[in-house]
C-alpha cells in the first residue's frame, strides 16, 4: 500500500530540521489520483490547502500536469505536481497540526492513491548541492 502521509520517523526528522533550518522550504509534491472522483476530491482540499498556505505567509509557486516522462522509470505515472512555498518547516508542522487543515486533508486523503512529498532548501549554486 502506497503511504499518503508520512510515518512517524519522516515527520520527526521534518520537526528536528525545523529546528536548525529555520529559513524558507519548497516542498515538492508528485501525485497520483485516485481513480474516479480524485483529481475533484484533491481539488477541494487545495483550495482549501492554498489558502491556508497564505495565510502563513506561503505560496503556491507551480501546479502542473505531468504530461510524459522523458527520464527514468515510468511506472510511477504521475498524474501531476505542486510545487509550494513555506517561510520555514515550523510554518508548515504549524498548518498541518491545525484542525482546520485536518478537515481539508480528508480530501486529500480521498482523492490521492499515492505521493512523494520532498522538502527543498534553495542551494546558492548546483555545486552547493548535496551529492
Amino acid at each position: 500500500m502506497s503511504a499518503i502521509k508520512p510515518n512517524m520517523e519522516q515527520f520527526a526528522a521534518l520537526a528536528a530540521a525545523a529546528k536548525t533550518n529555520s529559513g524558507t522550504v519548497v516542498m515538492l509534491n508528485l501525485l497520483k489520483f485516485r481513480a474516479g472522483e480524485g483529481a475533484r476530491e484533491y481539488g477541494a482540499y487545495g483550495d482549501s490547502a492554498s489558502k491556508m498556505v497564505k495565510a502563513l505567509g506561503g505560496r503556491l509557486i507551480y501546479v502542473g500536469r505531468c504530461d510524459q516522462v522523458l527520464i527514468g522509470d515510468d511506472a510511477n505515472d504521475w498524474d501531476a505536481i505542486a510545487v509550494v512555498e513555506y517561510p520555514n518547516r515550523q510554518a508548515f508542522i504549524d498548518m498541518v497540526s491545525k484542525p482546520d487543515y485536518q478537515k481539508a486533508s480528508e480530501h486529500r486523503d480521498a482523492g490521492l492513491e499515492r505521493t512523494v512529498l520532498i522538502a527543498t532548501t534553495r542551494a546558492a549554486a548546483l555545486e552547493d548541492a548535496p551529492r
